[in-house]
């Protein structure tokens, strides 16, 4: 399979105010806005070393966010940034389709994202017209995609999506290519997901931040994850 020689990466990045809220029973807002920051950071890091990347584009209409990007020169819209994932995708993929471009699109929220991991991605990617997805662990939702042209199938995200952009593909006569990426597929949106990320300890802007909240966090992590027959054994395993 041949790579579209134009590929433009997007990532759409919420204002860090309030950012991560389904974190809010483990995490005070200031922490869940620092982690918010440092998982995007090490996204766009890995995305700069990606060769087969162009260029990079972050949708957001935060200041903290448009700065944070423009450090790991990536270009910074705020068209259609307040009208949630889905429409900032959309928004950035008409432009693209204007300029030439094909999309992959990934979140800012993936702390264990490698560079060699967008790589593999584009390079399952067929020649257009062709789609191409990563979907998150639990195979519900969608956390890579490449398109090409750039509009080919029409997105919608969600934690539901990724079974209706493999039908949206395929009622665009396009057959849907599948990559199963470890560290595409991890995103943290739960207290699960930050439990199992911190027992991991990572050694990332992510990882050694969640490290420094200490025991902490470790014991609410507990606490709200009581119910889960894991929890006793996470807990033990994140004091080591």
């Amino acid at each position: 399979m041949i790579p579209d020689p134009k590929l433009c990466a997007v990532v759409p990045i919420k204002g860090m105010v309030g950012a991560k809220q389904r974190l809010a029973a483990v995490l005070p807002p200031d922490a869940r806005a620092d982690l918010a920051m440092a998982m995007a950071e090490d996204v766009l890091e890995q995305l700069a070393a990606v060769p087969e990347l162009a260029r990079i584009l972050v949708v957001t209409a935060d200041a903290t966010a448009a700065a944070l990007a423009r450090r790991w020169g990536a270009e910074v819209s705020d068209a259609h940034a307040s009208e949630g994932h889905t429409g900032a995708v959309t928004g950035a993929a008409r432009r693209l389709v204007r300029e030439g471009f094909g999309l992959i699109t990934v979140p800012g929220d993936l702390p264990l994202v490698a560079a060699a991991d967008v790589s593999r991605v584009i390079a399952a990617h067929g020649a257009a017209p062709a789609f191409t997805i990563a979907p998150a662990r639990d195979f519900q939702g969608s956390n890579a995609i490449v398109c090409s042209p750039a509009d080919a199938v029409p997105l919608r995200f969600g934690p539901d999506s990724f079974y209706p952009h493999l039908a949206a593909a395929r009622a665009h006569g396009i057959a849907p290519t599948v990559v199963e990426v470890a560290g595409l597929g991890f995103d943290v949106d739960e207290p699960h997901d930050l439990a199992d990320f911190v027992a991991r300890r990572v050694d990332t802007r992510a990882g050694r931040l969640v490290a420094s909240f200490g025991p902490a966090l470790v014991d609410r992590l507990a606490a709200v994850l009581s119910s889960d027959e894991a929890a006793p054994a996470f807990a033990a395993e994140a004091k080591r």
